[in-house]
């Protein structure tokens, strides 16, 4: 059985070209990416530590080994950032957990003050599952009528895997969904994703569980929707992590003239100030 950081690093050698790391070109071979060879040089270990690494066989590497071989496969600082959370949580050390744990949904009180001096602009606490914990009067204003914030606990994750109305919401949906499934590997516990992925697998079906061990990670550009009044919104994301609530909190600002006046009309039909939280 593999771990998730070996699968990674797996994942990462087979979609790698050689002329991605200006290496020369060996002829046909019988799987994609790099040769494991080619990796366990530029990295300075053997081919059968790296095959060890890569099968789960050794589930400790060293900092040193996993940087060497980040550099290797000339890995961005968000995928290194992953290999070291999937190197924390997928160790000997982490065997032997306790059941799943639901993740925190109480949203403490300065962090709730902070989104009322956000009004009416529209932003979110959310945690890594997925679930929306409390939200300006601008977000609901945005979310009005997509069914986002239907549920008694609305979850993003269920919602874009779920919804069809998803579909339409998100023109990028496809960019969506791999950061929704992304970002349970970075709950408070291994085990929260893995319990969200139990219960949410039957019901999103291929979509999600093609996804699960893909450790895409995504880049998180402008984040486009198309209202259903408003017509297309452009939206930059900025986040603040809340990291002893296992939180985040997420400001969406506008990216253009129009969607500011977008926005401002969508604005006007909700009461400012009116801060809603599920906790």
């Amino acid at each position: 059985m593999g771990t998730p950081v070996g699968d990674f690093l797996r994942l990462k050698r087979d979609s790698t070209q050689p002329e991605q790391l200006g290496l020369p070109e060996h002829g046909r071979r019988r799987s994609p990416g790099l040769r494991r060879s080619d990796v366990a040089a530029r990295a300075g270990v053997s081919v059968e530590y790296l095959t060890r690494i890569e099968q789960g066989r050794d589930r400790n590497p060293s900092v040193a080994v996993l940087h060497a071989l980040c550099d290797a496969l000339a890995l961005t600082p968000a995928e290194r950032e992953h290999v070291r959370y999937l190197a924390k949580i997928g160790g000997d050390e982490c065997t032997g957990h306790l059941g799943p744990e639901p993740a925190r949904r109480e949203v403490r009180a300065p962090v709730r003050e902070t989104l009322r001096l956000l009004e009416p602009g529209v932003a979110v606490v959310t945690n890594r599952l997925g679930d929306l914990l409390a939200w300006t009067s601008g977000y609901e204003a945005v979310a009005a009528g997509t069914g986002l914030l239907d549920a008694d606990g609305p979850n993003l994750t269920r919602y874009v895997f779920t919804d069809p109305r998803a579909r339409s919401l998100f023109p990028d949906w496809d960019e969506i969904a791999d950061e929704q499934v992304f970002d349970l590997w970075l709950g408070p516990r291994a085990e929260n994703a893995e319990w969200l992925a139990a219960e949410l697998a039957p019901a999103a079906g291929p979509e999600f569980t093609r996804r699960m061990n893909r450790h895409k990670v995504p880049e998180r550009g402008v984040l486009r929707l198309h209202h259903p009044d408003a017509g297309e919104l452009r939206l930059r994301r900025e986040y603040l992590e809340l990291p002893s609530d296992s939180q985040l909190l997420l400001v969406l600002l506008p990216d253009g003239e129009a969607t500011s006046e977008a926005l401002a009309r969508l604005g006007g039909r909700t009461a400012h100030g009116r801060l809603r939280a599920i906790s």
